[in-house]
């Protein structure tokens, strides 16, 4: 279909249609990535934000990513001291990723 063959009203109404859309998406896009957090990039702020994750624990996390960065959840665990399968589970659930995948339940 071809704009410039409808009414101007009709394409008023169509550029309104894709906007509003255009909008909700982008947005809906903005939520998640506010909600994902990577476990490798986060910075000591951002980890100490994420529930269940004190101040002690981010050491923990920022000493063993010093080393190198996290492969998996797995990689995690064995790592950091106090971070077992149902901790690591509360922070997936939270948006916590690891490599940018969160925790299989």
């Amino acid at each position: 279909m071809c704009l410039q063959m409808w009414p101007l009203a009709s394409r008023i109404t169509w550029q309104r249609y894709l906007l509003k859309h255009w909008l909700v998406g982008a947005l809906a896009c903005a939520c998640l990535s506010v909600l994902a957090l990577e476990i490798n990039q986060a910075n000591e702020a951002e980890l100490d934000s994420i529930k269940g994750l004190g101040p002690a624990m981010t050491r923990k996390v920022l000493t063993a990513r010093a080393d190198k960065p996290f492969m998996n959840w797995k990689d995690l665990m064995s790592r950091v001291a106090g971070i077992g399968k149902a901790k690591a589970q509360q922070f997936s659930d939270q948006g916590v990723l690891v490599n940018g995948l969160a925790l299989k339940p």
